[in-house]
C-alpha cells in the first residue's frame, strides 16, 4: 500500500474466540489478538454476487472450502459484518453444507456456523452462506469524479468483513472466485483470470475470475465500472493490462504503459518468479494512494494525468514491489506488517537504483530518513515489531514503511550484496504463496550470511529509538592525526552498535577521498586517525549506510 498521506489510525475489531497459539522462535515474542481459527484452513472462497443499479444492497453467495488440519472441530467461525445501528451490513439468509440447512448465529461481526459432524483432519467441507445488505465499508458505492456510479473493494485492513463472509486476517490465505451479477453496461475486474463474460436477457452481465494463488483477504479485489481497457504487453505470458475510467482512456494507457514490466522484470530476477495469472493496473476511488491487491493493483483516480509523474512512477514501483512483499509473502500476523511494507519501500528504492540510477536511490534513502525522524520527534518509543494491538493505529506509520526499508538497506550493507540477495531470494522460495514472521526472516539471512543477526534485530526492530551522535573533530598538526570525539545522545532505546564509516575531504573534494572505517558500540569514543596533512571536512557516513541524526562539526567551527 502506498498512501498519499501516512497513514492513519486504523480500528479493527476482534471477536474474542479461542486462544492464539505461541510461535516458536528464537526471540520472544507475541501472536496480534486475532483469535485464530484452530484446526482449520481455508482453501477456497467462491464470491457471487449480485449488484444492481436501483439500491446500494448486494447479494451474495460464498461457498467456503475448508481443510481440517485437527480431529474434533465442531464449528466454522467467520467474520462478517452485521446491520449496525443505521441498518447497514450483511444479514444472513442461509448456511448450507451438502444442500442441507445447518444451524448458525450472526452477532455483531461473528457468524458461528455448527457443523453437522465433527471435522477430522485432512477431510474438506464445502459451506455455502446466504446473506444480502447493504456494505458500512469495505465496498464503496457511489461516484467517481466524474459522476458515475461504481462498485469498489476497500479491504484494508479487515473490512472485507463488511460484504464477504471469511476469515478476514493474514494469517489465513486463500485461492478465490469472484462471480458478479451486474447491469450490462459495466464491465467488472478482479483477481485472477476472466473465465467468463456473458450477456444475459435481462439486461445483466455474469462476470467469473478465478484467481488460482492464494492470498490474504484485503488482497481480494472488485472493480464494477464503465472501464477502458488495454492489453499492454506480457511478462513470461502473463498479460499486463490498464484498467481506467473510459473517459481517461488516452492519459491513462499512457501513465500506465510504464514501468510495470520492467520491474516485474527486476523482481522476478532478484527475488523470485511472480506468483500470479496476470497484472492489471487499475484506477478507482476508493484507494486513497497504491492498494496492492494481488494481480489487480488500484490506484486513486487521481493517478491519470497523462504526464507520466515521478510521483505516481514510484507508487506504481511500490505496488509492483508488493506483489513479492506482503502479497506472496504475507506477514502472518499484524505485529510484522514491515515484512509487507518496509520491503515494498525498499525494494521500490533498489529498482530506482537499478534503473534511474545511484543518486536517485539515495536521495531517496535521505528522504525516507527525515520523515523516520519526523515521526520519532512525536513518537519516540515507536518499535518495529511490536504487541500493542489495543491501538491499531500503530500498526502501520511512517516508520513502519520509511524505518523498515531503511532496516533492509543497513542489514544488505552489513551482510554484503550477494549475501543479502542470496537471503532474500532463500526467504520467499521458502515462504511464497504463504506467511512468515519477523524470525523467519531472520533465520533465512543468517543462513546466507553465517552471521549472528540477532543483536541486529534486536536493536532496529524490537527497539524504540533512533541513535543520535552528537560530536566534534579537529586536526592535530603536531601528531598529524585528525581526533574525532562522538557520543550517543539519545534519550529512548538501546545504545546502539552502528560500524561508522568516517569521510576525510582534502583540498576542494566534494567526495572523501579517505575513508575510516570505526566501531560504535557504546555511549562514548574517541577515534585518532593519522592523516598526511589537514583536511577541509570531515563526515560521516559518506557512503549513506546508516539511519542516525547527528550533529557534528569542526571543534571551535
Amino acid at each position: 500500500m502506498f498512501p498519499i498521506w501516512l497513514p492513519a489510525a486504523l480500528l479493527l475489531a476482534f471477536a474474542p474466540i479461542t486462544e492464539a497459539p505461541a510461535r516458536t522462535a528464537g526471540h520472544l515474542e507475541v501472536l496480534d489478538d486475532y483469535p485464530r481459527r484452530i484446526g482449520i484452513d481455508v482453501e477456497r472462497y467462491r464470491f457471487e454476487l449480485t449488484l444492481s443499479d436501483d439500491s446500494d444492497r448486494i447479494a451474495g453467495r460464498t461457498t467456503v472450502t475448508v481443510r481440517f488440519s485437527n480431529n474434533g472441530v465442531a464449528e466454522l467461525l467467520l467474520d462478517l459484518a452485521g446491520p449496525d445501528a443505521d441498518g447497514r451490513g450483511m444479514s444472513v439468509t442461509s448456511v448450507m453444507i451438502r444442500d442441507v440447512a445447518v444451524p448458525f448465529t450472526h452477532e455483531g461481526d461473528l457468524l458461528q456456523i455448527a457443523l453437522p459432524e465433527a471435522g477430522r483432519a485432512g477431510n474438506r467441507l464445502d459451506v455455502v452462506v446466504g446473506y444480502a445488505g447493504e456494505p458500512a465499508s469495505g465496498l464503496r458505492i457511489g461516484p467517481t469524479k466524474y459522476g458515475d456510479r461504481t462498485f469498489f473493494s476497500d479491504n484494508w485492513p479487515n473490512r472485507a468483513r463488511n460484504w464477504l463472509p471469511t476469515i478476514d486476517h493474514p494469517y489465513d490465505k486463500a485461492e478465490s472466485e469472484m462471480i458478479v451479477t451486474a447491469p450490462s453496461h459495466y464491465q467488472v475486474v478482479s483477481n485472477g483470470l476472466l473465465v467468463e463474460e456473458s450477456d444475459g436477457l435481462d439486461g445483466t452481465r455474469r462476470t467469473h475470475w478465478r484467481n488460482s494463488a492464494p492470498i490474504a483477504t484485503w488482497l481480494y479485489v472488485l472493480g464494477v465500472a464503465r472501464f477502458a481497457v488495454q492489453h499492454v504487453d506480457d511478462f513470461e505470458g502473463r498479460p499486463i493490462q490498464t484498467w481506467v475510467y473510459a473517459q481517461d482512456r488516452d492519459d491513462g494507457f499512457y501513465d500506465f504503459a510504464v514501468p510495470t514490466k520492467a520491474a516485474m522484470a527486476f523482481y522476478s530476477d532478484y527475488v523470485g518468479p511472480y506468483a500470479y495469472e496476470k497484472l492489471a493496473n487499475i484506477t478507482s476511488p476508493a484507494t486513497g494512494g497504491g492498494m496492492e491487491a494481488a494481480s489487480a493493483i488500484m490506484y486513486h483516480e487521481s493517478s491519470v494525468t497523462g504526464e507520466r509523474t515521478e510521483r505516481w512512477r514510484n507508487v506504481i514501483i511500490h505496488e509492483v514491489a508488493h506483489q513479492w512483499f506482503g502479497n506472496a509473502v504475507t506477514e502472518s500476523d499484524w505485529d510484522d506488517v514491515w515484512l509487507s511494507e518496509g520491503f515494498a519501500t525498499y525494494f521500490t528504492l533498489l529498482f530506482i537504483e537499478h534503473a534511474y540510477g545511484r543518486d536517485a536511490f539515495v536521495a531517496g534513502l535521505q528522504s525516507s530518513a527525515e520523515r523516520v525522524f519526523q515521526q520519532y520527534a512525536n513518537d519516540p518509543s515507536y518499535r518495529i515489531v511490536h504487541d500493542d494491538l489495543n491501538d491499531m493505529g500503530r500498526v502501520t506509520s511512517g516508520a513502519t514503511y520509511q524505518k523498515g526499508s531503511w532496516i533492509l538497506h543497513m542489514l544488505r550493507n552489513a551482510m554484503g550484496d550477494e549475501a543479502f540477495q542470496s537471503g532474500i531470494s532463500a526467504y520467499y522460495a521458502r515462504h511464497m504463496n504463504g506467511n512468515a514472521t519477523t524470525e523467519d526472516f531472520r533465520r533465512a539471512m543468517e543462513e546466507a550470511s553465517g552471521l549472528d543477526l540477532e543483536p541486529f534485530f534486536d536493536q532496529w526492530l524490537y527497539s524504540g529509538g533512533n541513535p543520535r551522535l552528537e560530536g566534534w573533530w579537529e586536526y592535530e598538526a603536531s601528531a598529524r592525526s585528525l581526533r574525532v570525539e562522538l557520543e550517543q545522545t539519545q534519550e529512548v532505546g538501546p545504545t546502539f552498535r552502528l560500524p561508522l564509516e568516517i569521510g576525510l575531504l582534502f583540498g576542494d573534494e566534494r567526495t572523501p577521498s579517505v575513508v575510516e572505517s570505526v566501531e560504535v558500540d557504546g555511549r562514548f569514543h574517541r577515534f585518532v586517525i593519522p592523516v598526511s596533512g589537514p583536511p577541509s571536512g570531515v563526515v560521516l557516513d559518506p557512503n549513506t549506510r546508516l539511519l542516525f541524526e547527528a550533529d557534528f562539526r569542526r571543534r571551535g567551527g
